[in-house]
C-alpha cells in the first residue's frame, strides 16, 4: 500500500470514529425536556431579552451534546436558535419535514392548547447527514414557545 492510500484510510477511519463518538453523545428525550424546562426557568428569572441572548449563544448554557434550544413567538417567528443564529427573524410556520409534514404548524397548534407537548418529524441529522426521526419537546410561556428536539435511535 502506498503512503497516500494509508493516509487516506487513516483519515477516513478517524472521521468515522469521530462521527460515531458524536452520535454516541446524542441527547435523549429526558435531556431535551430538561433543557426546555431550564430555559423556562431562565425566562421566568431573567426575562425574554436575556433568554433570547443566551439561546443565541451557540456555546451558551442551552447547548448540550447535540441538543439546543429554539425560541419562537406564537406565530413561529424565530427569536433565537441555539445552533443557527441566522434563523433569527425568520417565520418558519410553513416549514415541512421530509414527509411534507407541517410540523411547525402542529407545534404552534399544540402550544396554544395545552401549551406543551411533543411533535415527531423527520429531519437531517447534522452529525450523520442522514434523514432521521426527530422529536421536539416544547413549552409555551407567556408569548413565546421554547423547544428542544432530539434524534431518535
Amino acid at each position: 500500500m502506498t503512503m497516500l492510500i494509508k493516509g487516506v484510510i487513516g483519515v477516513a477511519a478517524s472521521l468515522a470514529f469521530a462521527a460515531n463518538a458524536l452520535a454516541a453523545d446524542a441527547g435523549t428525550a429526558e435531556e431535551a425536556s430538561a433543557l426546555v424546562k431550564q430555559g423556562v426557568a431562565f425566562f421566568k428569572a431573567n426575562g425574554k431579552d436575556k433568554l433570547i441572548a443566551e439561546v443565541a449563544n451557540t456555546r451558551g448554557q442551552f447547548v448540550s451534546k447535540d441538543l439546543y434550544l429554539s425560541v419562537w413567538d406564537t406565530k413561529a417567528k424565530v427569536l433565537a436558535h441555539g445552533a443557527n443564529p441566522k434563523m433569527a427573524g425568520k417565520n418558519i410556520i410553513e416549514l415541512k419535514d421530509a414527509d411534507d409534514k407541517y410540523f411547525m404548524k402542529e407545534i404552534m397548534t399544540k402550544a396554544a392548547n395545552p401549551g406543551n407537548g411533543w411533535v415527531d418529524y423527520k429531519w437531517v441529522n447534522p452529525v450523520t447527514k442522514e434523514m432521521q426521526a426527530k422529536s421536539a419537546y416544547f413549552e409555551k410561556v407567556e408569548d413565546i414557545v421554547i423547544s428542544a428536539g432530539y434524534y431518535k435511535k
